[in-house]
């Protein structure tokens, strides 16, 4: 196996690929004083990152159209990083689904992310 290809044959980024700055962040849950939760985020960090479209499919939800689009964002590896976070470019938002790191060695994540669009 080359060890530049992921094992499902995508190539792993380069530093220089990281060219997308990338707003880190976690949420926040505050009671609402009704017994429930209010969900927010809060930034953690910048971070850059290779933005990669996959795919995207569209359906009509509560009378509009509505558009999602799957994306691989690779991030250098860092510790703690949960589907839980989200990744927000501008004002795009990507919530993430699943992080993969591919060669156990710890050098980047590739996060597999959705954005929704209207």
């Amino acid at each position: 196996m080359n060890p530049a290809l992921t094992p499902t044959n995508r190539r792993f980024p380069t530093i220089g690929d990281l060219v997308h700055r990338f707003s880190l962040e976690a949420p926040v849950r505050t009671p609402d004083g009704a017994g429930g939760a209010l969900r927010s985020f809060a930034l953690v960090s910048e971070v850059w990152g290779d933005l990669r479209a996959l795919g995207g499919s569209e359906r009509l939800g509560a009378d509009r159209l509505e558009g999602r689009i799957a994306h691989a964002i690779w991030l250098r590896y860092r510790d703690g990083l949960t589907p839980d976070f989200r990744l927000r470019l501008g004002n795009r938002i990507f919530e993430i689904r699943a992080i993969i790191n591919h060669d156990g060695r710890q050098r980047f994540l590739e996060c597999h992310c959705e954005e929704f669009v209207t």
